[in-house]
């Protein structure tokens, strides 16, 4: 008997550029794409859909979100396709500041956003050749997000956010069974620590992590980590771009099921034995 509990998801990996009409007529294709192979649920990375030269230049794209028409064209392709996609992130103009928000939306399969979160924590970074501080021109958001369909709970994160436990430690006390980290990643610390910190975050929730990243070189020079993949409950990789071969833009594809993440929770209920 087939397995009622299983989703198909899927994860995007992109090499975005300045020019938005581009990178959101790729999408549009990847999309496709996953459409094709029945997926209900789809990743997008950060900043899919502007990678400019410099942070500031998000200043100049971005969008109120009542009127943003990349939330409209994420809006289009979740009903045109049936699918469930967490929009990776998108600039969009914050109402009580200067500086614009890094979030990520949500749509149903019907079109409707059900839910936006605003990056939490910053990337203000000095790497031996590379400084970041995205608090120049992002406002840092204040609440987790959460979504629900279909028996699953996803708990939304962007990037940076990765290297904070305790806000995937909430999203397990909420039921979340799905955690998505939409990501651009540099070079230098995703060799290091990319694919060690979504493993972790899967196993000590025990829950499935989708990770999709941006990849290659953007404009500016600016480099990206790339390397996408799906983790199973249990810490396995089940999806992924493996190698420098292949860290290019395209989908990856898995099978989700919730009967399994349930055996492994009940196996090891490391999630009932807390005492902090």
């Amino acid at each position: 008997m087939p397995d009622q509990t299983l989703i198909r998801a899927a994860c995007i990996q992109l090499n975005s550029g300045a020019d938005q009409n581009i990178n959101l007529a790729r999408v549009a294709s990847l999309i496709e794409e996953a459409s094709e192979q029945d997926c209900e649920l789809l990743l997008l990375p950060e900043n899919f859909s502007f990678m400019g030269a410099d942070e500031a230049d998000k200043l100049a794209i971005a969008e109120k979100q009542k009127d943003s028409t990349v939330l409209a064209f994420l809006a289009d392709q979740a009903r045109e396709h049936r699918i469930v996609i967490v929009g990776g992130s998108v600039p969009l103009k914050s109402e009580h500041s200067d500086k614009i928000r890094n979030s990520c939306p949500v749509f149903s399969s019907a079109g409707e956003c059900i839910a936006c979160y605003d990056k939490i924590h910053l990337f203000d970074v000095d790497l031996p050749d590379e400084h970041y501080c995205e608090s120049e021109s992002i406002k840092a958001g204040r609440l987790p997000e959460h979504v629900s369909f279909d028996g699953w709970n996803i708990g939304l994160s962007i990037c940076y956010d990765l290297r904070f436990p305790e806000l995937y430690r909430h999203y397990s006390n909420l039921g979340c069974n799905i955690l998505t980290v939409p990501a651009a990643f540099t070079v230098p610390t995703g060799q290091v620590h990319w694919e060690t910190l979504l493993r972790a975050r899967a196993i000590e929730n025990q829950a499935y992590v989708l990770a999709a990243g941006q990849c290659g070189t953007h404009p500016g020079e600016r480099k990206t980590w790339g390397h996408s993949m799906m983790i199973n409950p249990w810490g396995e990789v089940i999806a992924s771009f493996e190698n420098e071969a292949e860290n290019r833009e395209g989908i990856i594809v898995a099978d989700f099921s919730l009967n399994n993440l349930n055996k492994i929770r009940q196996t090891m209920p490391v999630l009932n034995h807390r005492r902090l």
